[in-house]
């Protein structure tokens, strides 16, 4: 099964999510999906479709890049890079790497130590 065929149902929603700027490519065995969402409710529900598709996100096939737009202040993001932990980030940004944990939770679940890279967290304001 090609990789975009896997994640077709997650495309579909974000084009019918009103996710703005939408690029979808494949690179290698990889699919990149990028773009702003309308609401933090419409970027929530993308994360949901790839978890149902992918429940443990292990598959290392996807690489989605949902930024939610019209929301809470315009705070910095930042793309997780191989090697990188939260500490580095933090450091990085002159932030706690807890409250950066904090404010993705919804991004990183359950466990701070399993970042991975081409995640985008939201960097809280200092």
């Amino acid at each position: 099964m090609a990789v975009r065929d896997k994640y077709q149902s997650l495309i579909d929603l974000a084009n019918q999510s009103g996710v703005s700027n939408l690029q979808v490519s494949e690179e290698g065995d990889v699919l990149h999906v990028s773009g702003t969402a309308p609401s933090e409710e419409a970027k929530q529900k993308l994360w949901d479709e790839y978890n149902r598709l992918d429940p443990d996100m292990r598959s290392g096939d996807l690489v989605l890049n949902i930024e939610a737009g019209g929301g809470e202040g315009g705070g910095e993001t930042y793309t997780v890079k191989p090697g990188d932990s939260l500490s580095k980030i933090g450091q990085h940004h002159g932030v706690a790497w807890n409250d950066i944990y904090e404010a993705n939770k919804d991004v990183i679940g359950d466990d701070p130590d399993k970042i991975r890279p081409g995640q985008t967290l939201r960097i809280p304001k200092k």
